[in-house]
């Protein structure tokens, strides 16, 4: 007789692992964001933010989660009579509003970084990849829409394998690659990638603070 368990609980086993992860890494995010603390840069660094394409959604869902707050609290109080749901549902509350307030900071303090050495791409807390510019062939300005709302997807685009890495299902810098590279990201396995895009809310100011690598900008489309 075939074990069905050992499969959903290999299955259940990561998932409970990354959502532990995600659940912590918010929290300390949002410790860290509400220090106010300078992000730390090294030397010649330049920051990159991601956060404006999504920043008003954002923002929208913590004005709301703001408003139902007391509005679920005075419907609670009065028609449940059971009085321990409106702390249950007023701890709820209170918990749904700071984790968007710790995905935002999240958001706010992993830019993506140029530096002397290379590009490091960054998104959330969960992908943080480095780049050396010896392995850049170029950077090219391009808007474009991904039909997916996914932060990583991969195209096969012919014999090239592109990973996107979007915000609000958009990037605006292609890094095109000397070499095939294989990027530590969630569902992509050990794939190598011919190209990656990214998001970054100043794409022209990130292609100028490029260093070591050519940086061309085509027309936008």
């Amino acid at each position: 007789m075939t074990d069905t368990k050992t499969p959903i609980r290999a299955q259940v086993g990561p998932l409970l692992r990354r959502a532990a992860e995600a659940e912590a890494a918010t929290w300390r995010s949002l410790y860290v964001w509400a220090r106010r603390r300078p992000l730390p840069l090294g030397p010649g660094d330049e920051s990159f933010g991601y956060l404006g394409v999504v920043k008003p959604i954002l923002g929208i869902f913590i004005g709301l989660s703001v408003v139902e707050i007391p509005i679920f609290d005075v419907v609670v109080t009065h028609v449940v009579p059971w009085r321990p749901a409106r702390w249950i549902v007023l701890g709820l509350g209170i918990w749904g509003l700071l984790w968007m307030i710790g995905l935002f900071a999240s958001m706010t303090i992993h830019p993506h970084v140029v530096g002397d050495r290379g590009l490091r791409v960054r998104l959330s807390w969960g992908i943080d990849i480095w780049i050396p510019w010896t392995d850049i062939e170029a950077l090219r300005k391009r808007y474009r829409s991904l039909p997916s709302s996914r932060s990583v997807q991969v195209e096969q685009e012919g014999d090239r394998r592109v990973v996107s890495i979007s915000v609000g299902s958009q990037t605006s810098i292609d890094v095109l690659l000397r070499r095939p590279l294989t990027f530590d990201l969630p569902k992509t396995g050990s794939l190598p990638m011919n190209e990656l895009r990214l998001y970054a809310d100043d794409p022209d100011g990130l292609l100028r603070s490029a260093r070591g690598t050519p940086a061309s900008h085509p027309v936008s489309r």
